[in-house]
């Protein structure tokens, strides 16, 4: 049969098969190892996140500078307690009191409500006044010759302390306790109304310059310690720029007022005496190759001590200073005891326990929903930081000397006992942070836990439905109605 010549044929297509072996694939790109912070920062970051992080943070904190503590303050005194004595341990053991004395404390305070803690305030204030009053009192009848030493029946004054009987007191470092309890207690009161002066200014005002009064008289440590505590408070309260402004020249004032008196002898305590503390600043404002050797002593064998100590120190125990070469070596210079034997590497653990402390404590004040808490979270911090910064930076030469022990490091029993309290209402706060309430509250401890370490926490009212991230204005406007209602400007 033919085919016709105008039929189509049917088109013919070829498939090629490329075997994938032939297709040319891009090299995968090489797999860096992850560096020590890239491990490391995702698991910081995971331990932060725990509801109870801020608590834990605080104890363990606390509790290794209160231990490094101890042993510096064995170390400082071991040769002259034995020299004294006959025994190494006398001064370490009255430190241990103290420190159980604290964790007493500590323990009480975190039990505490804040309800109860704004109740006892006002107590705690007036209790440091009246024994700040009685103790210029006495040092001030001895300054004018009615007494021939500042005794009056059970009380004997001695600068800084108030000894009554047997028992010695330092009412400045309760004086410290009551401005963070009764100055936070009235700020949060205050509310809306801080924006205006005379509600700023009444009644906080005067009690806190009769406060300065009272302390910078003797302890001009203290009364900058204060300063810088009113100034953490104000702050987290939101209040006005101009306001810091006004404080700042007041503090300059006062301080400018408590030099001149000074010089004319106020404070000294004996009539024609050096005053320590013009000698202080004088000594600080000279350098140390034109100071007086006996004004520069101090000064002088705490810069050695560093020096000896180089990076790790000569070891613990192992220190010169101990050998009575250092006044004060386990007090006001403790540090330099830590420089010597321990080296830079043991003052920059320190240095950095108090860095997680610091970050611990802001970081309670910025979590707590109370205003009252994140004011007292905020002076409580402030307080414990501003004094380490003032002790450290006068022994190594960067500020003048005060005094001012170094807190759970120094020798001191009225200072550490308060301190723990401080840390043990900072501990109530911690447990009071709203994830951290929800958390006990889900998986509460047993019973004997909460009647023998601390209750459980208020339990904070539900979250509201809303968008989970708020405007920045709304944000904003709700910061300030709970800070006071009061704008930075």
């Amino acid at each position: 049969m033919m085919v016709g010549m105008g039929e189509d044929k049917p088109e013919t297509r070829t498939t090629v098969t490329v075997s994938p072996a032939a297709t040319v694939q891009p090299a995968p790109p090489p797999v860096r190892p992850k560096t020590l912070s890239q491990q490391m920062l995702p698991a910081v970051h995971g331990l932060l996140a725990r509801p109870l992080s801020s608590y834990y943070l605080l104890i363990a904190s606390s509790v290794l500078l209160l231990v490094i503590g101890l042993t510096m303050v064995f170390s400082a005194t071991s040769v002259m307690a034995y020299a004294e004595k006959g025994s190494a341990f006398g001064a370490v053991r009255n430190q241990l009191v103290f420190a159980v004395l604290g964790l007493v404390g500590f323990w009480i305070c975190q039990r505490l409500p804040a309800g109860t803690l704004r109740f006892l305030g006002v107590y705690v204030l007036g209790a440091a006044v009246v024994l700040l009053g009685l103790l210029d009192f006495l040092m001030a009848l001895k300054a004018v010759e009615i007494l021939k030493e500042p005794t009056l029946g059970p009380l004997h004054a001695e600068l800084l302390w108030l000894y009554i009987g047997p028992v010695g007191i330092q009412p400045s470092e309760l004086a410290k306790l009551g401005v963070v309890l009764w100055g936070a207690d009235v700020i949060a009161r205050k509310g809306a109304s801080l924006g205006y002066w005379r509600e700023l200014s009444m009644p906080l005002f005067p009690v806190i310059g009769l406060m300065f009064v009272l302390v910078g008289y003797n302890d001009l440590g203290t009364m900058l310690v204060l300063l810088a505590l009113i100034i953490g408070l104000l702050w987290a309260a939101g209040v006005r720029l101009r306001v810091f402004a006004a404080l700042g020249v007041l503090g300059l004032a006062g301080i400018g007022l408590l030099i001149a008196a000074a010089s004319r002898g106020a404070g000294s305590g004996t009539e024609g005496e050096p005053n320590y503390r013009l000698q202080r600043l004088t000594t600080f404002l000279t350098s140390p190759e034109k100071c007086d050797f006996d004004l520069c002593y101090q000064i002088l064998q705490g810069r050695s001590a560093i020096y000896e100590g180089g990076w790790f120190g000569v070891g613990l125990g192992k220190g010169a200073l101990k050998w009575n070469w250092l006044p004060a070596a386990d007090n006001d210079f403790i540090f330099a005891v830590v420089a010597e034997e321990l080296g830079v590497v043991g003052c920059m653990v320190i240095v950095a326990l108090f860095a997680v402390l610091a970050y611990t404590g802001f970081r309670i004040a910025r979590r707590v929903e109370d205003p009252f808490r994140r004011l007292a979270a905020t002076g409580i911090t402030t307080w414990l930081v501003a004094q380490a910064v003032i002790n450290i930076g006068g022994v190594v030469g960067l500020l003048p000397i005060t005094g001012l022990p170094l807190p759970f490091i120094s020798a001191g029993g009225s200072a550490l006992v308060v301190t723990m309290a401080g840390v043990g209402i900072l501990a109530s706060f911690a447990r009071a942070e709203p994830e951290a309430a929800r958390a006990l509250h889900a998986r509460p401890p047993s019973r004997w836990v909460r009647l023998v370490w601390a209750p459980l926490p208020p339990l904070p009212p539900p979250r509201r439905p809303g968008p989970s991230r708020p405007s920045a204005r709304k944000a904003g406007n709700r910061a300030s109605a709970d800070k006071g209602g009061v704008g930075r400007r």
